[in-house]
């Protein structure tokens, strides 16, 4: 009986999947006799037009899977506050409303795609087009940087807000600082911050400010990451500068700026300088007590706004990463001055 019964169900289950495939897979009434039906268009004309044999979609997206987007941008971090750079979705949401995130991501995805890019709204290269090329104005300042299609990168790439009770001003006074300001500073990507220099909410004690020229390249950070890249090693979707030892440094030839030859060694010296520079404001950090000897947090306690704002001027210069490459003129003063402070 069960043998019976078990041979019923399987013509069962194969007549059921019969009359699937059927329905999926059934033709539109016959056309009259003798007559051609019209040609429908083709249905991967679309697609083709960015799926074809050429390989550079493929190129782009083994780029991007080795970028620190892709790998190391903690996008569990799916929170309000957190969510609107951190995800995918929650920037998409961010840029849509023009608000912070509203509430928790659900199933939150990395950079991706889909962030930067009018991925499948019309199947065409158009759908390449960036998601926003808008100016914008920082959160740390009020004041509005453009930097042309860098400014997709800018909207997450600067420094959070600080609290007014807390952050420095040239003159002001001092500033107590408790165990809840312990992650005072830009966060960390203050790229925007840094390109951007005079003004844009870094501590500017004492005088002689100026802006490299980098600061005014017409579009900002994608004209040197985004320039041919060296496999998955940097260029390109990958977006590093530096890949062990070397540089990508056509951004920096490209437009008779600096010269092929010179330049990789014109970076070496300068950031050596910086570095110097900023291990110099570190050990007057430690001696002042506001800083810790290996991370970027600070001890309680009442402080100088100059003491204050060394440490913000070191910190962000630090998650820069660029070790003042970014904007190399205001850079080099914002810490000369730092030190001269704390002296």
């Amino acid at each position: 009986m069960k043998k019976i019964s078990f041979i019923t169900g399987i013509a069962a289950l194969a007549a059921i999947a019969s009359v699937n495939l059927t329905s999926c897979t059934k033709e539109g009434p016959a056309g009259k006799d003798g007559e051609d039906g019209i040609d429908g268009a083709n249905g991967t004309a679309t697609c083709i037009q960015c799926h074809d044999n050429t390989e550079e979609l493929f190129a782009k997206q083994n780029q991007w899977a080795a970028s620190t987007h892709a790998t190391g941008g903690n996008y569990a971090r799916n929170t309000v506050g957190c969510a609107d750079c951190h995800t995918s979705q929650g920037f998409r949401e961010t840029i849509a409303t023009g608000q912070p995130v509203a509430d928790v991501i659900s199933n939150p995805n990395p950079i991706n795609c889909y962030t930067c890019h009018e991925i499948h709204k019309t199947y065409t290269p158009t759908d390449w087009a960036l998601t926003t090329t808008a100016p914008v104005s920082l959160m740390l300042s009020g004041e509005t940087v453009d930097f042309g299609t860098g400014n997709l990168c800018a909207n997450c790439h600067q420094s959070r807000p600080i609290d007014a009770a807390v952050m420095p001003v040239v003159g002001g006074p001092d500033i107590t600082l408790t165990a809840a300001n312990k992650r005072f500073g830009s966060h960390h990507g203050p790229q925007a911050n840094i390109i951007g220099g005079i003004g844009k909410g870094l501590y500017e004690v004492g005088a002689g400010y100026i802006n490299s020229a980098h600061s005014f390249i017409e579009n900002g950070c994608v004209s040197c990451h985004l320039v041919e890249g060296y496999g998955n090693q940097a260029g390109g979707h990958v977006m590093n500068i530096k890949y062990g030892t070397s540089y990508i440094t056509a951004g920096c030839t490209g437009s008779g700026c600096h010269d092929a030859a010179a330049v990789k060694q014109e970076l070496t010296d300068y950031q050596a300088e910086i570095q110097s520079l900023l291990d110099q404001i570190k050990a007057k950090l430690i001696e002042k007590g506001i800083a810790n000897e290996g991370d970027l947090y600070t001890k309680p306690g009442t402080y100088s706004a100059d003491v204050v704002g060394a440490f913000l001027n070191h910190q962000s210069v630090t998650e820069d990463k660029s070790l003042g490459v970014h904007n190399p003129r205001y850079v080099k003063r914002l810490l000369e001055n730092s030190l001269a402070s704390l002296n």
